[in-house]
């Protein structure tokens, strides 16, 4: 099957380059040309457009920065579905609305070709090395018939039910972790005023009940001082904005969510909203006058478990 991937940052290039390290026949499109240079040298095939990668390719792949990229990559003149034809898979991987990936879907119905989407979770570092969860909303035919690529991207995948499932999944489980990023960071910042060695705080939380996949990730490079989880902070708002805009629209009166919200808007008025999620902790180094750093935490994350072929995750007890 021949994949067509267009969007290469963070997430989508580690996706795109797990499907070309595992033999894929590849073609990427980008804005910028000069990020797809590296994916070309290892063997990958260039598209002028959005439209000739959908007609060179069996299966598209969208990995996006916000429901409006995907509207412009999807329905410009050149875009997307005036590519598609019977046949033919989109592949939906960013995080977005699903009322808006719903409305696309439609229109790429419509065409003949079929339409799934396949957010991912578990950070850029297991992107890197195929290692990442996959949530796949759409029919079961269409999600067996790329569950084999979908197990390259990924080492568990997910089928949800109908499109839309994934993304709903997908925007809660991002707003959980920026809960727990947004308590990680206070906890350690009063550690710190409380005389505590940062190392060790670091250990006490990973051995208890506070411990939390988020702790075990942003943790170390928020203590190693860079900050850097190749995510930022204008994403954490698109993306707890889908959450707390989808809770509004079923209203359901949430707290915490619009908490967070105001959380995020501060740190990326003070900081910019390029600025790495992790350092939102700087809000309360800076007004509790301390740095919040221990000793020997890696820079960036790297995925340490090796490589392994992905399966499909299967749920018990589903009605």
């Amino acid at each position: 099957m021949k994949v067509g991937f267009i969007g290469l940052g963070n997430v989508g290039g580690k996706l795109a380059g797990s499907l070309l390290r595992n033999g894929h026949d590849v073609t990427v499109r980008d804005l910028d040309p000069k990020t797809a240079q590296a994916f070309l040298d290892q063997g990958a095939h260039w598209a002028d457009s959005p439209r000739e990668l959908a007609e060179a390719a069996d299966m598209i792949i969208t990995c996006l920065p916000s429901p409006a990229a995907c509207s412009v990559v999807m329905e410009s003149d050149d875009g997307v579905i005036a590519g598609l034809s019977e046949g033919k898979i989109w592949l939906e991987m960013s995080t977005t609305d699903d009322g808006e990936l719903r409305r696309i879907a439609d229109r790429v119905l419509a065409t003949g070709a079929r339409a799934l989407e396949a957010p991912v979770s578990g950070g850029c570092h297991r992107a890197a090395t195929g290692n990442i969860s996959i949530f796949v909303g759409g029919d079961r035919e269409s999600f067996e018939q790329v569950l084999p690529i979908l197990t390259t991207l990924g080492r568990r995948v997910l089928h949800t039910g109908a499109l839309g499932t994934a993304s709903v999944l997908k925007v809660m489980t991002n707003y959980l972790a920026t809960a727990n990023l947004c308590a990680v960071a206070e906890a350690l910042t009063v550690c710190k005023k409380a005389g505590l060695d940062m190392n060790t705080t670091y250990e006490a939380i990973k051995i208890s009940s506070g411990n939390s996949f988020v702790h075990e990730t942003e943790s170390q490079v928020i203590l190693n001082g860079s900050r850097n989880i190749s995510f930022t902070m204008d994403l954490v708002l698109k993306d707890v904005g889908l959450f707390d805009t989808l809770a509004k629209n079923l209203e359901v009166p949430l707290e915490i969510s619009p908490l967070l919200m105001d959380i995020f808007r501060d740190g990326q008025e003070r900081f910019g909203p390029r600025e790495w999620s992790s350092n939102i902790i700087r809000r309360l180094e800076e007004s509790a006058g301390v740095q919040v750093l221990g000793h020997g935490f890696p820079a960036e994350l790297t995925d340490d478990e090796p490589e392994e072929e992905g399966y499909e995750v299967v749920v018990t007890g589903r009605g």
